[in-house]
């Protein structure tokens, strides 16, 4: 039932989304994320803690007034509703008790999955879809930084850095609700665009903001400004302060994820330089990213951290 309703759900925002005016950037269920590359849609391994699947699309090009959002994020819900008023009649059928019983876990599944993503709620730190669309009615802010996430991330894809994106997306109008993950999203971004930029001392400084503010930032976001403070840290001579940043559970979220993004195999050679002080394993990190390079989902993600290891190594 699982392996049905979960690849429904992302089917759903998918079809929605589309009906919608978005366009296809990938699909991913549970680990595999399938994509368009190059005319073709191509298949690679990528996933988050604490999510099943996910459907990413492009907004249309539009005024951010005017860019639709509602049936995007509720098309899962939906999708799972219409399955389940699909085979409720078969409860009450004469068939075959393994299907009558399969048939009743089905729809015990279903019921599941249209509560805890029809009803707003937190997972795991993960806003569900009905969260997500109290944000959006909430504020402006939130939905530019749902925006500007969907565009990015559709652009990193895409082979583009985030220093080469365009400034203003980064740039959040009035005071940012830490609480809020599609808020916080904009700051932290405009954070990982300075350390692209080599902008170092001012990379430093926004992630140490970001991280004081930790106590209300989405647990994932908060390991991931971690480990980019700590590399930010090492660049700029601090150390003292990159080691105590990562501790025992930080660089066991670092091995885990540095399977598929880059960025952990860069903040890996950063440690066996500066802290290890082992040149060639920070150079043999260094070449099994080049060499592999092609297999991992954000390609603009790679190039940038391709170029940071670089730049550490060989300057």
């Amino acid at each position: 039932s699982v392996g049905v309703l979960v690849p429904l759900h992302e089917v759903g925002h998918l079809v929605c989304g589309l009906l919608s005016g978005y366009r296809f950037v990938s699909f991913r269920i549970f680990n595999l994320t399938f994509l368009r590359e190059d005319g073709h849609i191509r298949v690679k391994r990528f996933a988050v803690a604490g999510t099943g699947g996910q459907c990413l699309l492009c907004p249309p090009d539009r005024p951010l007034a005017d860019i639709p959002s509602a049936w995007y994020n509720m098309g899962g819900v939906l999708a799972n509703i219409l399955a389940l008023l699909a085979v409720l009649p078969l409860l009450w059928a004469d068939v075959d008790p393994f299907v009558s019983e399969f048939v009743f876990m089905f729809v015990i599944v279903d019921l599941f999955l249209i509560i805890t993503n029809g009803i707003p709620m937190t997972i795991n730190g993960f806003g569900n879809d009905a969260y997500n669309m109290r944000l959006l009615r909430r504020s402006e802010l939130s939905k530019r930084g749902m925006v500007v996430q969907l565009r990015s991330n559709a652009m990193i894809q895409a082979g583009v850095r985030p220093r080469d994106m365009p400034a203003e997306w980064f740039v959040a109008d009035g005071d940012v609700d830490y609480h809020n993950p599609l808020e916080a999203c904009i700051p932290i971004m405009a954070a990982s665009r300075l350390t692209d930029m080599e902008r170092w001392e001012d990379a430093y400084v926004a992630f140490s903001d970001l991280y004081g503010r930790r106590d209300v930032i989405m647990p994932l976001y908060v390991k991931e400004i971690a480990c980019e403070l700590a590399y930010a840290a090492m660049i700029t001579g601090r150390i003292g302060e990159a080691r105590a940043l990562l501790d025992d559970d930080l660089m066991k979220y670092v091995h885990t994820y540095s399977k598929v993004m880059s960025s952990k195999l860069r903040l890996l050679c950063a440690v066996e330089l500066y802290i290890n002080d082992d040149r060639g394993a920070a150079v043999a990190i260094y070449e099994r990213l080049h060499a592999d390079s092609g297999r991992y989902l954000l390609q603009g993600e790679v190039r940038s951290d391709l170029d940071l290891m670089k730049s550490m190594l060989f300057k």
